[in-house]
């Protein structure tokens, strides 16, 4: 039995990550080890991200895990904003090395310095590229998925001839994200652009897309990065025009980690355990066979035969139209298996039993509302893919409803305190672009501006704080 949300969500999460085995706690404090079924859940978000990245004209590297100390210290603001973070090799062996070394927080450093060799003309512009790797961050206060010291992520970097190319890049890399966080993770999210004091160490300026949980906690699912021609500077990244001048190249780059499985298990899940997307799970489908006498055992071998025979008819189907299965003969009762894999929150449930062989029906429960539906193996046929699209557009519609009704517009900073107390959510308000309010309202409230959305309307109103006239409406939230 998982503890219900509504006692105590923080303990909900850690028991479903745990006994579902999307992971487990590592020797190391902090660290995690990501188990199969996790793992599965990441490949397949690797796997549509990676098609989505490359058809943006992107092409993968892999560059070296430690990082130059020197090479750190190059951009100033970059160097300052990692360092409570960065974990340092001092020696090799026995030999205490002449140089340290940063264990990859992020790669814009030691990319510079690749940047330099590579780009000489107008002619290697613009340069696109990404990797699938381990980033290492000191964290003092880690989750599992949500804030580890290490965790898998996908980092692009791009280089672009001027300021608008660059720009324009942040924007595609941001819109990549909130299409696929909503079309294939189900969960709905608002894109904007995150504050002076919120931005990446190094860039100048950062959008992000923010994902409300069903604790009404924020979490932040991608960022993407114009990083101006700071790194440029710094490291001497330049190339010859056409009219043979020489210029300072723009760059972006972009990300997002592991933590979105955590995003799944919070937005997504109830007390019975995970519910997983269909364009997501490992499996889409679960196939229960269910023997005769009250669903105890198997009389004998020809009821199983006549069972197996007809479920192989099914997962031809299955096969056929490409949806991921699994066929569960454990010996374990029906009963149990419902609930293991509820737990596992596979998106649909069949089940075949004798009834079901002898009328050629197909019992069908999908994972979000448990109700039963039998069909002819005809529309089965006809209707599985259908139901899996219902599963999918339902989870994305829920998680949209959650969020837009609790969005709250305040007038006030008392009514602004009581509601980020007592019920959570989004607050809409002014903020008067100063970060003395932003940084008062947080030590006062442990709320955070989440983003400056790019689709809101433009209005006049007042700092929720200072009461001075402001135009930028702003999104609050308490945040993992």
């Amino acid at each position: 039995m998982l503890t219900p949300q509504s006692q105590d969500f923080n303990k909900w999460y850690n028991e479903v990550v745990l006994s579902t085995d999307l992971a487990e706690y590592a020797p190391v404090k902090g660290c995690m080890i990501i188990k199969p079924y996790g793992y599965a859940i990441w490949e397949n978000i690797q796997k549509i991200l990676d098609t989505e990245i490359k058809k943006r004209g992107v092409k993968n590297v892999y560059f070296p895990l430690f990082i130059p100390e020197r090479f750190l210290k190059r951009e100033a603001e970059h160097v300052e904003g990692f360092a409570p973070q960065v974990a340092w090799v001092t020696h090799g062996g026995n030999k205490k090395l002449k140089e340290r070394l940063a264990v990859r927080p992020t790669s814009e450093a030691i990319m510079g310095d690749a940047f330099k060799k590579w780009i000489r003309s107008y002619r290697d512009l613009p340069l696109k590229i990404n990797q699938w790797a381990n980033i290492v961050r000191w964290e003092m206060r880690p989750r599992l998925f949500l804030r580890t010291l290490e965790f898998l992520w996908q980092e692009g970097h791009t280089v672009h001839a001027t300021e608008k190319e660059a720009g324009e890049m942040a924007k595609t890399a941001l819109n990549m994200y909130q299409n696929f966080v909503q079309d294939y993770l189900g969960i709905y999210c608002i894109a904007g652009k995150k504050t002076e004091s919120e931005k990446f160490a190094g860039a100048d300026y950062t959008f992000s897309v923010e994902a409300l949980m069903q604790d009404s906690r924020a979490l932040q699912m991608g960022t993407s990065h114009q990083l101006g021609q700071n790194f440029a500077k710094s490291f001497g990244i330049q190339y010859l025009d056409k009219k043979g001048k020489k210029n300072y190249v723009w760059q972006t780059s972009w990300g997002v980690s592991t933590r979105m499985i955590g995003g799944l298990v919070m937005a997504h899940g109830d007390n019975k355990g995970l519910i997983l997307p269909p364009k997501i799970a490992p499996y889409q489908t679960i196939i229960i066979p269910i023997p005769p006498v009250g669903g105890q055992g198997w009389t004998n071998n020809k009821e199983k035969d006549k069972i197996k025979k007809y479920i192989s008819e099914i997962e031809k189907i299955l096969s056929d139209k490409e949806i991921r299965f699994n066929t569960d003969w454990r010996q374990q009762t029906p009963g149990w298996k419902f609930n293991d894999w509820e737990l596992r929150g596979i998106p649909l449930r069949i089940e075949i039993g004798p009834k079901e062989v002898k009328e050629r029906k197909v019992t069908c429960v999908l994972r979000d509302d448990s109700k039963k539906e039998i069909i002819s193996f005809k529309q089965f046929e006809g209707q599985v893919k259908e139901f899996l699209e219902i599963f999918q557009e339902r989870l994305l519609e829920k998680s949209k409803r959650f969020t837009q009704n609790h969005i709250y517009q305040v007038k006030s900073f008392s009514e602004f305190k009581e509601i980020i107390e007592n019920k959570g959510g989004f607050i809409k308000a002014f903020w008067c672009s100063n970060d003395k309010c932003e940084k008062q309202i947080q030590e006062e409230t442990k709320a955070t501006i989440r983003c400056i959305p790019l689709q809101l309307k433009s209005r006049v109103g007042k700092c929720i704080k200072c009461g001075q006239k402001s135009k930028i409406e702003v999104l609050f939230a308490k945040a993992y």
